[in-house]
């Protein structure tokens, strides 16, 4: 029997779990959930009688050791800054490693004691990372194969809210971790246009947005992402000249949100005095010049020129930015104040539904014809527990460490789902789950 230890029970974990023990049985695993909440694991477990729980704790050396070495592959769910711990203990003890989460440095230098241990390390397997890679790929490695010169590379992808679920002004609600959403964006966006490098700083990137339509689900804005400059040699597309990858929200949230960059709201450096005793209105008020006899509303529309929109006022109304409702966060940041506002406002409802939606546009030169492949996907959430995020995140974490049991997967070192032998059988068996891409192609010109 093999054994499977899957460290972190999260909420994207629901479909990872579900799809090991659903196929327990037939291949002979016996499948670990090991939280820091050991209720939390039990949960996720259900009592199966291939599944056990316990309790785990990566800062507590001797037993995270055991428990690692008494398993035969290890997924790791936990926190992105946990993984080169559970990475470094994986090599010494001989175990695969999995996550859904992004190669780091650190990581990425464990690649040749990884090889000298003879295990692999897959990073990168999940939604985005991970399915963003892997239907790129397919497409790139295709066009190269006929000859074609690949000439742009344009991908989006959005955590949202499903259509029949969207019920606020803004147009969003919470899928993912609050925290990342808050924080979106910080530091200095690059990408490259014609053979043009481009770089978008923080307080100007919510307003250089992009539209698109996506398959039926109508109008999206695009916003860049921090780095689209390292996909080129991920992509093995050094020399193209345009590259940009994006994340997706519906019209109108960016330049409602450049509200909140532009008064430095989002900011998690520093803590605000006496935050606990503050009202949401005096927090606001805190970042307007000092005019005691001006409401904040006309202050922040003097400040803010996209708070002079009427539809932005009304998304920031109802968010309850204005309210004179106490924080009662003690020394809180500015982003800590802002991500506990969202949450109230942001949430899945009981009956709520999600929606991941990504898009790729590929433009290239084949016997001096310019063509271009627009390739998007769109899933859409079953209920709370089995989200269109779990199911994009877990699937293929679950479907990879099947294939590396079965002796599909024959890697060693660190690994991303960008070679052949990998993302096929992958995107092969999402598409039994829905999860598929729909491609159409047009002559430019």
């Amino acid at each position: 029997m093999k054994k499977i230890l899957i460290l972190g029970a999260g909420l994207s974990t629901n479909i990872l779990i579900d799809y090991l023990l659903n196929n327990a049985s037939k291949y002979g695993w016996h499948v670990t959930v090991a939280d820091i909440n050991e209720e939390t694991a039990r949960a996720k477990v259900n009592d199966h009688k291939h599944g056990s729980a316990r309790i785990f704790d990566i800062s507590d050396d001797t037993e995270s050791w055991r428990t690692i070495a008494d398993t035969d592959v290890v997924i790791s769910m936990l926190p992105a800054s946990m993984h080169l711990l559970v990475a470094k203990k994986c090599i010494d003890l001989r175990k695969p490693m999995l996550t859904a989460s992004y190669e780091t440095d650190e990581i990425r230098a464990l690649d040749k004691k990884a090889r000298k241990a003879g295990i692999p390390i897959y990073m990168e397997l999940g939604l985005d990372p991970g399915i963003d890679h892997m239907s790129a790929m397919n497409v790139i490695n295709r066009v190269k194969e006929f000859g074609g010169e690949l000439t742009s590379f344009y991908s989006f992808t959005g955590g949202l809210v499903a259509p029949e679920s969207d019920n606020n002004p803004w147009n969003y609600k919470f899928t993912w971790n609050p925290r990342n959403v808050v924080m979106a964006g910080n530091g200095v966006s690059k990408f490259i246009h014609n053979g043009l490098y481009k770089y978008i700083p923080y307080h100007r990137l919510f307003d250089r947005v992009i539209s698109r339509k996506i398959l039926e689900y109508g109008d999206f804005e695009v916003y860049a992402n921090r780095d689209s400059l390292k996909y080129r040699t991920i992509y093995n597309l050094k020399d193209i000249p345009s590259m940009y990858r994006g994340t997706i929200r519906r019209p109108g949230f960016s330049k409602a949100w450049n509200v909140f960059v532009r008064l430095g709201i989002t900011e998690d450096s520093y803590t605000i005095e006496d935050s606990e005793n503050m009202s949401y209105r005096q927090f606001l008020n805190a970042f307007l010049r000092y005019e005691p006899n001006v409401p904040v509303e006309i202050k922040l529309q003097e400040y803010c020129q996209n708070a002079a929109d009427p539809v932005v006022i009304e998304k920031l109304k109802w968010l309850g930015i204005f309210d004179d409702r106490k924080v009662g966060l003690k020394k809180a940041t500015p982003a800590q104040i802002l991500q506990q506002l969202l949450v109230e406002k942001w949430s899945m409802d009981v009956d709520d539904k999600d929606m991941i939606i990504m898009q790729h546009e590929f433009k290239y030169l084949f016997e001096g014809v310019e063509k271009m492949i627009v390739s998007a996907m769109a899933v859409i959430g079953k209920n709370q527990t089995k989200t269109a995020m779990a199911m994009t995140v877990g699937l293929p974490v679950a479907i990879a460490t099947k294939l590396l049991l079965t002796g599909e997967f024959v890697h060693t070192g660190v690994n991303l789902p960008i070679e052949k032998d990998m993302y096929e059988p992958i995107l092969a068996e999402l598409q039994t789950f829905g999860i598929s891409f729909e491609e159409n192609e047009y002559l430019i010109g």
